[in-house]
């Protein structure tokens, strides 16, 4: 076991009993319990002692203990709607990798985008970001990876060698695989867990409703806006491969279509019901004003995506299934867990006065609401880069609503863009699934990544701030 993990077991309920012992009281006696909580649980998901979303389990525990909330209030938020929408969506996720439609897509997107050098990398960059929209960014990574691999082999087998220009192909390509799995999950409510825990404090707090609709509307511009940047900074800038020439790419592609073979009875049948729910995600508002009886929310919808894949048979006699209950051993119910978590701490924050305490704090004092939004922005970027930001956005999330009540500017102006931030981790290898994978692949150096990064993570910044200064007011 790593020195700072063992650091960290220790560390976290040592905090955690030091702050609840001592005699001075910070704010209120269950506010001081619950910042002792938060802490322990910040430590451990920082040095990731324990496995993250065990550490979401420990309100279950503490908050009945310490008087902070009853079993069944704590309880609750591991059940919200929100859950419930995730684990549709990672059903619908299973359903596509299980009978490979997942990679169909991303095959022909870049069949389509063509095969020249910088073609190849957008291709492989829209291909990714339009599967991170529905699948997790770790999946869609893998998915592109060895694709990615057997172009670049090409290139190394190829007469030339292993060139200057094929060297920065091969940053491009990897390096666009991995920027635009972090960037396309921000489209969509399903993209991006630290989006669903924000969409479930809104909801359990403060009453407000998101649809799948208006995320899309800011989601989706952003990132495409932000894929694009990262693309013309990557083949333009960083790493140019003016002289390559290649059409290898071409069979690597042709193959690997081939190797699927032409589009089966199964994949047509996920495809139809994707195309349903996505129907329905889309024009619920409009349903629900022609039929308001129906009362749709998106959650239903996702459970009704879940219910149809395990339900509708594709072979009846056979009693074949799209999937079973078995294929759920893949689900990554860990992270269900760590929305309920979060959840949890954000309404012990809100019951125990800390939320209201920063509010207080913050109107009493004559801070720039333009340069407090930059700060936490920034803040909530660069700190991402060390530490899982589902489990950053649950710790920070109530406060910045708190700042906002205190700003006295609608909570939305602030939560959105201080979320849409953590997805933005470009520097280091570390920072989320997709950067540490392809950084496995051998083809890139810690320093390339954050020289690169550093320049994206400041132009997210900056486009964050536009948002916040002159497009959210417009939406919301």
């Amino acid at each position: 076991m790593e020195i700072s993990k063992k650091l960290g077991l220790a560390l976290g309920p040592i905090v955690f009993l030091i702050l609840i012992i001592q005699p001075i009281q910070l704010v209120t006696e269950k506010g001081d319990a619950v910042i002792a909580i938060a802490l322990w649980m910040l430590i451990w998901w920082i040095t990731e002692a324990v496995s993250i979303s065990v550490t979401a389990l420990l309100p279950l525990l503490l908050f009945p203990l310490l008087d902070i909330m009853p079993m069944a209030e704590v309880g609750a938020n591991y059940g919200s709607p929100i859950v419930f929408l995730f684990f549709g969506g990672f059903v619908m996720a299973l359903a596509l990798e299980k009978v490979n439609l997942h990679k169909r897509i991303a095959l022909n997107i870049i069949k389509l985008t063509g095969t020249t050098p910088n073609k190849v990398v957008l291709g492989f960059m829209i291909a990714t970001a339009v599967l991170s929209m529905w699948i997790s960014n770790t999946a869609s990574t893998v998915v592109m990876l060895p694709i990615a691999l057997s172009v670049i082999n090409l290139l190394i087998d190829d007469e030339d060698g292993f060139t200057k220009s094929d060297q920065n192909f091969a940053l491009s390509v990897m390096l666009g695989i991995a920027f635009s799995a972090n960037a396309g999950g921000i489209a969509t409510v399903i993209g991006t867990p630290p989006n669903s825990v924000l969409i479930g404090l809104l909801e359990n707090e403060y009453n407000i409703q998101i649809s799948f609709l208006k995320w899309m509307t800011l989601g989706l511009p952003f990132s495409i806006v932000m894929i694009a940047i990262t693309y013309l900074v990557l083949v333009k800038w960083m790493f140019p491969n003016k002289s390559l020439r290649f059409n290898a790419s071409k069979e690597v592609i042709q193959t690997e279509l081939k190797k699927l073979g032409p589009t089966n009875g199964k994949e047509k049948m996920v495809l139809l019901i994707f195309g349903v729910t996505i129907f329905l995600w889309v024009f619920r508002t409009l349903i629900n004003s022609i039929l308001p009886q129906l009362g749709l929310s998106d959650t239903m919808i996702s459970i009704f995506a879940a219910i149809s894949l395990f339900a509708i048979p594709y072979n009846l006699k056979k009693g074949d299934f799209i999937i079973t209950w078995k294929d759920t051993s893949q689900l990554a119910w860990g992270i269900l867990i760590l929305f309920g978590g979060g959840l949890a701490l954000a309404k012990g924050m809100s019951v125990s006065g800390i939320v209201d305490l920063v509010a207080g704090a913050i109107a009493s004092s004559d801070i720039s609401i333009l340069v407090t939004a930059s700060l936490l922005i920034l803040l909530m970027l660069f700190m991402t880069e060390l530490m899982s930001n589902v489990a950053l956005v649950a710790v920070l999330a109530p406060v910045v609503a708190g700042i906002a009540i205190g700003l006295e500017i609608p909570i939305l102006y602030l939560l959105i863009p201080v979320t849409m931030a953590s997805s933005c981790a470009f520097m280091l290898p570390m920072a989320t699934p997709p950067n540490a994978i392809v950084f496995a692949s051998g083809y890139i150096k810690v320093p390339q990544m954050a020289r690169v990064g550093i320049v994206l993570n400041l132009i997210a910044v900056g486009l964050l701030i536009l948002v916040f200064q002159w497009v959210l007011p417009l939406l919301f």
